[in-house]
């Protein structure tokens, strides 16, 4: 078996040893059986000596309700792509949004924004919301596990559109639109920072792509044909990473 990521969010130092939180103990030893002398990945998304990285570590003192990691050498990884992109997603139905959570992390998304907007179709408040939300960060994590990030995007607070528009923000503002007149291949190559606006299933309404371009949003297009907002999603951010990211 293959070395498992895991995240770990709390301070971890080489020779040191800590206990699992519980969703790692969850998943390290009732998912995986791991046993103690088995070995694991532990990052916790912070910065050590100015790099993000990981550390190797070995499972000790399993019983079946805690287990112990001794923590080993500390690896500087430098996956991280040049470009930031913040993620404003029309919240959809069901696993739509998972998957496009999921994919967006993977991708290299650095924040995502859920955002209720005129035709999201969720009606989410109060308990439910939080409950939620808290799912999608396990969702960011995880996603991070399984594709060697060792920075955990946020996924913060669902909100209105209307007032994620209206944020102060220095980076480059894109809505995706069918109609644009620009394609997002053609965006100048010195931008280091984007603010990726995607509607929901149904699209944005016309009121919602006007008020965007008064908040100085540019409309660009993918191609010639309407794409689900998953698929939207996942388009736009690769096409991203192609012209100004890690990919060019």
């Amino acid at each position: 078996m293959r070395n498992p990521r895991i995240f770990e969010n709390q301070p971890l130092s080489s020779g040191e040893t800590v206990t699992l939180s519980n969703d790692a103990f969850g998943h390290v030893i009732r998912v995986l059986r791991l046993k103690s002398g088995d070995a694991i990945t532990l990052f916790n998304g912070q910065l050590q000596d100015d790099s993000y990285g990981e550390y190797q570590a070995v499972l000790s003192e399993v019983s079946k309700k805690s287990a112990n990691a001794i923590i080993g050498d500390y690896t500087p990884v430098t996956n991280e792509s040049p470009l930031n992109i913040h993620l404003g997603q029309g919240i959809s139905r069901g696993e739509r949004m998972d998957f496009t959570l999921q994919k967006s992390v993977e991708l290299g998304v650095n924040a995502i924004t859920p955002l209720f907007t005129e035709r999201c179709g969720v009606k989410l408040q109060g308990e439910r919301l939080q409950k939620k939300c808290d799912q999608w960060q396990k969702i960011v994590i995880s996603a991070c596990e399984q594709s060697g990030r060792c920075t955990v995007p946020e996924v913060k607070p669902a909100i209105s559109l209307n007032e994620w528009l209206q944020q102060p923000t220095s980076a480059l503002k894109l809505n995706l639109h069918p109609k644009a007149d620009q394609s997002i291949m053609q965006l100048p190559l010195s931008h280091t920072r984007i603010r990726l606006l995607i509607g929901p299933e149904g699209g944005l309404s016309d009121d919602e792509i006007a008020e965007a371009r008064t908040q100085e949003f540019n409309d660009v297009l993918l191609g010639p044909r309407v794409l689900r907002t998953e698929t939207a999603a996942l388009t736009a951010i690769t096409a991203l990473q192609c012209r100004l990211g890690d990919i060019k």
